[in-house]
């Protein structure tokens, strides 16, 4: 047993999500979006430290983060308990994040993903985009999209991560998990592979450069359905950011190759819960109708928000329905949903008379669509 175990094990008892160990300071975990200290446990440091980290790493990929800072990697402490761990290094010398990752993959229903993001499983090519800030569960609503696949259909599904966190088994289709940069060098080299590999579903883990992007809408293009992650809060912000990636010469074909292959973005966030602990997913969804490509097309993404909320009937959602549903259950408090809303004038008349004076204060304006 590495001695890193006994702060994993303090994590899961404590119903954590992450640890974090910082050089200089005692470790923490986070525990439904507050970050707590662990009782107990002396200041991190010296060789003591180092040790720890290196007992889970490999020691050739260890080296290397000591010589250059930064590393990602996936540990398994046993068969019910795996890590995603980042390795880096901060002004009081090393540090480490750990996000646990979930050994059984939950359905979406469990996650309380809307019904109608099944509707993505079924589709036979184009593009998906599940986006989100980091630590807002795009991983697992994704592991849970692909597993639902894996249940209902034969197919040949490619993933290419960095790490790998969720390990899916073989159910009804072939799941083929390749991770960045042990098994494939970068995501985009793992995407161009995957054009050759016989495959009917590729899930690249980041669309973070623009070969990586451009390498997603040609797939798309060419028959295979793709899943991608972006850090954007809502569907406009995801087209324009998919966009803007390409330099200006070449934006309006980007742009018509977009409106030819997107077929849907899932923007989540999550939200703190009051009624009990622990937090709740609230989502965007978007359908890419006849409407929505002529948006993208024209480059006039202002438009979408009418498309989104004027779509209901076709499973359409824009993000304040649901965090406004979830205020109107009672599951989050007027602050949660003032801050995580986009067009905060909505809500700002629930919060409490103080709070709302203090957004006029500070000329917080409500963002524009």
């Amino acid at each position: 047993m590495a001695q890193i175990d006994t702060l994993f094990r303090y994590l899961i008892d404590n119903k954590g999500s992450d640890l974090h160990l910082s050089e200089g300071q005692v470790p923490k975990i986070r525990v439904h979006g507050a970050v707590v200290i662990v009782p107990d446990y002396a200041v991190l440091e010296g060789d003591s430290f180092r040790d720890l980290l290196g007992e889970i790493c490999d020691p050739a990929s260890f080296q290397k983060y000591l010589a250059g800072g930064d590393l990602d990697f996936a540990y398994e402490m046993d068969v019910h308990s795996r890590f995603r761990c980042n390795y880096l290094k901060q002004q009081n010398g090393l540090g480490a994040v750990f996000r646990i990752i979930p050994t059984e993959i939950a359905s979406l229903e469990s996650l309380g993903v809307p019904n109608v993001v099944k509707e993505f499983g079924h589709m036979r090519s184009g593009l998906v985009l599940v986006t989100g800030p980091t630590g807002s569960g795009k991983s697992t609503t994704l592991a849970a999209l692909l597993d639902y696949i894996n249940i209902n259909f034969n197919r040949h599904i490619i993933t290419v991560e960095e790490p790998i966190e969720f390990v899916h088994r073989n159910k009804n289709s072939i799941i083929t998990q390749r991770e960045v940069p042990i098994q494939t060098p970068s995501f985009a080299d793992g995407l161009r592979a995957a054009l050759r590999q016989d495959a009917d579903i590729v899930l690249v883990g980041e669309m973070r450069d623009l070969e990586t992007i451009s390498l997603a809408l040609t797939a798309a293009e060419t028959g295979l359905l793709v899943f991608g992650t972006l850090h954007t809060n809502n569907a406009r912000k995801t087209v324009d950011r998919i966009i803007d990636v390409f330099p200006a010469n070449q934006q309006s074909q980007v742009r018509t190759m977009l409106a030819a292959s997107l077929r849907g973005v899932v923007a989540q966030l999550l939200c703190k819960r009051i009624d009990k602990p622990g937090r709740t997913a609230v989502h965007e969804i978007m359908f890419a109708t006849p409407a929505v490509s002529a948006i993208i097309r024209e480059g006039a993404t202002q438009k979408l928000y009418d498309v989104i909320t004027g779509g209901k009937s076709e499973g359409m959602q824009f993000m304040d329905e649901s965090i406004w549903s979830k205020l109107r259950e009672g599951m989050i408090s007027p602050e949660e949903a003032y801050m995580k809303a986009i067009d905060k004038t909505r809500f700002k008349k629930f919060l409490p008379e103080h709070l709302a004076a203090l957004g006029e204060a500070s000329g917080e304006s409500p963002m524009t669509h």
